[in-house]
């Protein structure tokens, strides 16, 4: 199974095209060489036949006809068995002198030269080897043939033709050897992401794409995958527990809703109609916390973006504290509003002054009479810091982070209005901004902190 996997995989695929194409480059380089070599030899066998030839032709023209008759007897005796091919006869091919005894039966080319089989000399030789010769015509209608027996250079071709094939396969060996190690490898890391992700669509969300540290580039997609599932759980495990909460925080005021509308049903007109006014503010109340998990999933999709300009946090900041200063006196609090250098940065306008305002409405909320709430903005080169502090009681160091989760809400926060979904529009408005949120004590109480990236201009 694994096998007929890894030969039917793209990477096995990927192995064998890469085969073909060493091969087809070794097979160009290893013709080179050969034309290089053998090519060569040849072509250095020719320019010695044709050296002599002149050389004969000169002296059949010094010495005439018993001058090249010597020459060639000459050189027969001297080496009768040697390498060279000599052969002078009459105009009806009759041998005159040398070392073939018949001019030999083979197609001569255009230019004069010959190939054929020569019979080895001696008594007991009936070894053939091949001769290359080139004929020349003479005065008087004379015939001369002289030429090399080529059996070394045969020997060395077939050597060389050997020695290039065995590379030839050698290479092909190895190259497809070397293709289906790294395709075995490339599978092996493929089918382990596969199994993960099986198991994932299963059920089990917390399998992770195992890494090797290697840091190549399948061991970035598994951190890439890894981080992706991890997102993916994180975002499950928030619709599950946002879920479990509606049913939980929803649950008492549409009781309370029904509850009322029941009663109407028997009370008289005047009692009858404030029970529908209160049921009426039940339901407005129920719409508020409709409406806020609405944006922050609209925020949370990021569908804002194109509503991002430059701005300046300063007149946003002016108009919550101008806004909430007459419901922090109601409360005998002072709210104060510092702004500190330019507040330039890119967003949008409408999801941060509500993200702002849950801020200071939650410190108006928690900070008892006579405490003291303070926006400050401030800029500096590299960031834009958004501070909301206050004199409340804080939150525990251990709970910081669950407050940004939909419908948290802390034992002290439990006797006072609200839904628990401000803190969460204002961490997903952060997160939209690339801002980030930081809770911190006050000493009393609690500093939020929004830090922005400012707008930078070359």
């Amino acid at each position: 199974m694994a096998t007929n996997k890894l030969l039917h995989s793209t990477a096995f695929r990927l192995a064998l095209l890469y085969t073909a194409l060493s091969v087809v480059a070794v097979v160009v380089l290893l013709g080179f060489i050969y034309w290089a070599t053998a090519g060569y030899m040849d072509r250095q066998t020719d320019e010695t036949i044709e050296a002599e030839i002149r050389g004969l032709a000169e002296q059949y023209r010094r010495r005439g006809l018993a001058g090249l008759t010597g020459i060639l007897a000459e050189r027969v005796s001297r080496d009768p068995t040697g390498a060279a091919v000599y052969l002078l006869t009459h105009e009806d091919l009759t041998p005159i002198v040398g070392n073939l005894d018949r001019w030999p039966d083979a197609p001569i080319s255009e230019d004069g030269w010959m190939r054929f089989r020569l019979r080895e000399w001696g008594q007991d030789k009936s070894e053939e080897h091949e001769a290359r010769v080139r004929t020349f015509a003479l005065r008087g209608g004379l015939r001369l043939l002289v030429g090399r027996d080529v059996r070394e250079l045969e020997a060395t071709r077939r050597l060389i033709l050997k020695a290039l094939a065995g590379g030839l396969a050698i290479t092909a060996a190895l190259a497809l050897g070397i293709g289906l190690l790294m395709s075995s490898r490339v599978t092996g890391r493929i089918e382990a992401i596969n199994q993960t992700s099986r198991e994932i669509m299963e059920g089990d969300l917390s399998q992770r794409v195992a890494r090797d540290g290697s840091g190549d580039d399948f061991d970035q997609l598994a951190a890439n995958l890894n981080r992706m599932l991890e997102r993916i759980e994180g975002l499950m495990a928030a619709v599950r527990q946002v879920s479990d909460n509606i049913a939980h925080d929803l649950r008492t005021p549409l009781t309370r809703l029904r509850t009322r509308l029941e009663l109407a049903r028997g009370e008289d007109r005047q009692q009858a109609g404030e029970a529908l006014e209160q049921a009426i503010e039940d339901a407005e109340e129920l719409l508020r916390t409709f409406n806020a998990l609405l944006r922050i999933a609209r925020v949370e999709a990021g569908s804002r973006h194109s509503a991002f300009v430059e701005l300046d946090l300063a007149p946003i900041v002016e108009d919550i504290a101008e806004l909430y200063e007459p419901v922090a006196a109601e409360k005998n609090q002072h709210l104060n509003a510092e702004v500190v250098g330019k507040l330039v940065i890119l967003g949008d306008r409408d999801l941060l002054f509500q993200a702002l305002a849950n801020l200071v409405d939650n410190g108006i909320k928690y900070t008892p009479p006579g405490g003291r709430i303070t926006l400050r903005a401030e800029a500096s080169d590299d960031r834009v810091d958004v501070i909301v502090a206050d004199t409340g009681p804080g939150i525990p160091e251990e709970l910081r982070e669950k407050v940004f989760e939909r419908f948290f809400r802390g034992d002290r926060s439990r006797s006072t209005q609200g839904s628990g979904l401000g803190l969460s529009l204002v961490r997903a408005v952060a997160d939209l901004h690339g801002a980030s949120v930081e809770l911190r004590n006050n000493d009393p109480g609690l500093q939020i902190v929004l830090r922005f990236k400012p707008v930078t201009r070359a």
